[in-house]
Formats: C-alpha cells, structure tokens, sequence
C-alpha cells in the first residue's frame, strides 16, 4: 500500500531548540536549572522529578504536560 510506512527510514529529527532558549529556561516549580535530554528531545527538572515535553522546538513548561522521571 502507498500509505504504509517504509521501515528501513529512519523518523525525522526533533526540531533543535534554541541554545541561547535552553541557557535562561529553568523549571516552573522550582526555579532550578534545566537538563536538556537529546534523545527523548524532553527538558528534565531533577529537582522536580519531571521532565517538559519539547514539540517543534518549543519547550512546553507546563507540570501538567510533563512526564514524571520514574516513568519510561
């Protein structure tokens, strides 16, 4: 079928995030510094236990959008 996805293609990259962005970010509960986590493309607040989605570039920094850390 055309609509089937072809499985040797790699899914496209995350939007980047602005450097400058990740540098004066910090988490809406604790005021705490951000790690930016490349791979599940996600801002994580360690001191929060959370970690804020990032969708076409833009950091969305709200606690209810974010995933807790002991979640996979």
């Amino acid at each position: 079928m055309a609509d089937d996805p072809d499985p040797t293609q790699q899914p496209p990259s995350p939007a980047p995030v602005d450097p400058r962005l990740l540098e004066i970010l910090v988490c809406p509960l604790t005021k705490q510094q951000l790690h930016y986590d490349r791979l599940r493309n996600e801002l994580v607040s360690r001191a929060a236990g959370l970690a804020y989605p990032i969708r076409d570039g833009i950091p969305i920094m709200l606690p209810d959008e974010a995933r807790p850390l002991d979640e996979s």
